[in-house]
């Protein structure tokens, strides 16, 4: 079983939502649909444009908690690597 660590946005691509799952595609369309109170439902944040996979729950755990505490330029970056445009990732 994978688990993921994830970055969503908003239409605007003025925040950024760190979050982690054992089911990504569940997650994201969990938040879409408004079902997740709080950060993302108030800011609208349902984009996702980043994701890591890994196959140890704790290492995942740990590198969420990790990139929370980075500044927003590392996020950006981190992002930019794999998707320069921040276009929607649609998971299959």
């Amino acid at each position: 079983m994978k688990d993921y660590v994830y970055i969503l946005t908003n239409f605007t691509k003025t925040v950024l939502y760190i979050g982690f799952s054992g089911s990504l595609q569940e997650r994201v369309l969990q938040h879409k649909s408004g079902e997740v109170d709080g950060f993302t439902k108030k800011y609208n944040a349902t984009t996702l444009i980043y994701y890591e996979e890994f196959d140890d729950v704790n290492e995942a755990k740990a590198r969420e908690k990790a990139m929370k505490k980075w500044k927003r330029a590392w996020k950006e970056e981190l992002i930019n690597k794999v998707n320069p445009e921040w276009e929607e990732i649609i998971i299959v």
